[in-house]
């Protein structure tokens, strides 16, 4: 039985992932469009072809956006896709953040790892062409006429034999009566109205008019605001408090412990955080206590001389082609703590009542907050209602939940909705960051210079720890008892992260887009207790750095050209469009005097980004590393929106080069050193670079754009740096020795 033949019915969020048909000779069967299952219509005459999409008899179509929007143009990019398939254009449809809903769940309603796009291409581009098929039926079914013998034209069903047109709201109830087809064809591309155009970016006018409104500022009637006092040291255990000069402060309302911190809750955020300030705690230091930068790095250097690696790979026989090499290079690389920085701190509103819960949270994960939610409420999970909001910056730290349970606690005390805010002091020194890592690498060259080998050992902290067994409570049916999914939740989490729980450490490192004769990874896990989690590219991050990084001392041990090196070595046809379009755009080998150029090519989530960095050193400036200009050019297959992927390219270009010229979080004493943006500092507006964006024409199913573009950058200034200046800078951020040219 194919596809086609299939019966409908409900969907669950497992059945989702598996019923997606496969798509033939430009068609597509459907098995999952139901209204029955999570239908989100307002009224029985609001035509609905599945929860993505109403379109009412008053002339609204309106579309569910399950992905969050941070800023990357998920609201414009995804609306675009159910626009081009429904023929109406996308300024004219209303966009809502969708509800935590079953449907929307593939396996979890997330936000991340450049997903959105690619988890989207197909399911909303169905969505638009099955409801224009619907209303294309329902006009010939008014009209008493053949199907096919119609057209649509931006929001109307149009008869090019008499001339009749009829607004998609006209037919909205006679379409809602109507079964969705078991098959219906895609626009051929050549026929694209909007995908690969310039569509304007949805959101602006709401951002730009102040109308957008983020997690920080939801404002309800009755509201109190809390803010934290925490230990300063971390994983330190809150043992005593004095909270009398606190709550004797006008305007506070109530004082909560949460375990290691308290609350402190009051009419308005200034009252709350002026009296936070007055607590006095008292707290048992933690698995941290006395250790610092050094002795954490002296952790992770031990842990290369300890048994076997936790995990490896080889092709080839890397040891062998190693020891008859007539060269072997050998470079140890390490790469700091960072924080995520947000714009907008860690924020999340609740109101808690005896039969409901509200929250509203700026969440990349709305509906794994709705389950912690209903877990510390002993509400069901349907009793718990997330609103999500505008999210002023992610980059991997709202995926996590621990500010949404804070506020869930405190409000359970209060009658009132209750906002928590953190401070940018909480955000720096209490979040989670990304991991520290060491890399020690060995590559082994012949007496042409022709490259025999490759191994890379890595040292990092597993980084999804944190969020795994949140992650499978929240897939687990509600039907199940809460003691059986506890207990059944336990043992899937300690089998899940036996398997994957390291895995994000070794992306872009384990497998490269050169060829090697004989190539090997090994992965070498330790926890020495900071809290971490993911961070913009993730493991990419790092790897990124390390491996173009060392591919340019492998070019220079061979003596031969970093480009013609890398070149060599590419065997993938889209790397070389990229690489070969890099290289001509950004002029190689031209550099002003008193500049070098610096080059890296990388692939992360499925798309390829090479980046040449034009650099100068002024011994004058607190950081002497000057990156005058960046040349990007990017290959994410079919484009939807260009102006969205340049920005996105510009976005991580500029959030790298903050990590790679000044990020760093170090640990004294157990305490998180950096406070606030004085001593964690961003890229400046005077240090930013010209950059320049190219996109590759492509084909081929779109791949994320949020996370490739930071990877190249830091290797390309580093490898610039060391084409100007002699110098191998091995660790971020990149410090010269001496600023010599």
């Amino acid at each position: 039985m194919n596809a086609a033949e299939q019966p409908r019915r409900s969907l669950s969020r497992r059945r989702f992932m598996l019923s997606v048909a496969a798509v033939a000779g430009g068609g597509l069967a459907l098995t999952w469009l139901t209204r029955e299952k999570d239908s989100l219509a307002e009224s029985t005459d609001t035509f609905e072809p599945n929860a993505f999409l109403q379109i009412t008899p008053d002339g609204r179509v309106i579309f569910q956006l399950d992905k969050v929007e941070l800023g990357q143009g998920t609201m414009t990019g995804l609306t675009t896709l159910i626009a081009e398939e429904l023929d109406f254009a996308p300024a004219r449809i209303e966009v809502r953040f969708a509800p935590v809903r079953s449907f929307f769940q593939r396996p979890m309603q997330m936000t991340g790892q450049s997903r959105s796009m690619s988890d989207s291409w197909e399911p909303l581009r169905e969505t638009g062409a099955v409801a224009r098929t619907m209303l294309l039926t329902a006009a010939a079914k008014v009209w008493g006429v053949a199907t096919d013998s119609l057209q649509t034209d931006d929001g109307f069903v149009i008869d090019p034999e008499t001339g009749r047109r009829t607004a998609y709201a006209d037919l909205a109830a006679t379409a809602a009566t109507l079964q969705a087809p078991w098959f219906t064809r895609f626009k051929d591309p050549a026929d694209y109205r909007w995908i690969g155009k310039h569509v304007p970016r949805l959101d602006l006018h709401a951002k730009v008019t102040g109308a957008a409104v983020y997690g920080i500022d939801v404002c309800l009637d009755g509201m109190l605001t809390a803010v934290l006092a925490r230990c300063p040291e971390l994983d330190a255990t809150l043992i005593a408090y004095d909270s009398k000069k606190a709550a004797a402060l006008p305007g506070v309302r109530g004082i909560v412990e949460l375990g290691n911190a308290v609350a402190v809750v009051a009419t308005d955020f200034w009252t709350a955080h002026k009296a936070a300030r007055l607590i006095e705690l008292e707290w048992q230091p933690g698995s941290l206590a006395g250790k610092s930068d050094a002795a954490i790095s002296a952790e992770l250097l031990a842990r290369f001389d300890q048994a076997d690696p936790d995990y490896s790979r080889a092709d080839g026989e890397p040891a062998a082609q190693l020891g008859v090499a007539a060269t072997v290079v050998e470079a140890q690389y390490q790469t700091p703590y960072l924080a995520h920085a947000t714009m907008e701190p860690m924020n999340a509103t609740a109101h808690v009542r005896a039969d409901s819960c509200d929250l509203w949270v700026p969440s990349q994960t709305p509906d794994m907050a709705q389950n912690i939610a209903a877990e510390l409420t002993g509400l069901s999970r349907a009793q718990v209602n997330v609103h999500t909001t505008y999210i002023g910056g992610g980059f991997g730290r709202r995926v996590l939940w621990d500010y949404v349970i804070e506020a869930v606690l405190v409000a359970r005390e209060f009658d009132v909705p209750v906002k928590l805010v953190w401070t940018r002091e909480d955000d720096l020194q209490h979040g989670y960051f990304r991991q520290r890592t060491m890399h020690r690498l060995r590559g082994g060259l012949d007496a042409a210079g022709a490259a025999l080998a490759w191994e890379h050992r890595q040292v990092a902290t597993p980084t999804a720890n944190a969020l795994i067994s949140p992650s499978v409570r929240t897939m687990f049916p509600e039907v199940l008892e809460p003691e059986t999914r506890k207990q059944l939740g336990k043992w899937v989490t300690r089998q899940t992260i036996s398997l994957v729980a390291a895995f994000q450490a070794r992306e872009g490192a384990e497998k490269l887009i050169y060829d090697f004769p004989a190539m090997s990874f090994s992965q070498f896990a330790h926890d020495p207790g900071v809290p971490v989690s993911i961070w913009r590219s993730v493991g990419n991050s790092y790897n990124g750095f390390v491996v173009e990084s060392f591919i340019d001392e492998l070019a220079h041990a061979a003596e031969q050209e970093p480009a013609e090196f890398r070149r060599q070595r590419l065997t993938d046809p889209r790397h070389m469009a990229v690489f070969d379009k890099l290289l001509e755009l950004a002029g190689w080998g031209q550099s002003a005097a008193g500049h070098a150029q610096g080059i890296a090519l990388f692939e992360a989530y499925g798309t390829v980004v090479g980046q040449v960095a034009d650099v100068s050193i002024n011994p004058s400036s607190a950081q002497p590393i000057c990156v005058h200009k960046v040349v990007c050019v990017v290959e994410c297959g079919r484009v939807i929106n260009p102006d969205i992927v340049k920005a996105q390219m510009q976005s991580g270009i500029i959030f790298g080069l903050t990590a790679a010229l000044y990020g760093e979080i170090n640990i004294d004493n157990g305490r998180v050193r950096q406070s606030n943006f004085h001593d964690y500092r961003m890229l400046r507006m005077h240090d930013a670079p010209d950059v320049e964006v190219s996109i590759i024409d492509s084909d081929r199913d779109p791949s994320g754009v949020g996370e490739p573009g930071l990877p190249p950058i830091a290797p390309a200034v580093a490898n610039a740096v060391f084409a100007l200046t002699g110098q191998r800078l091995r660790s971020l951020p990149l410090t010269l020795s001496a600023v010599t040219v």
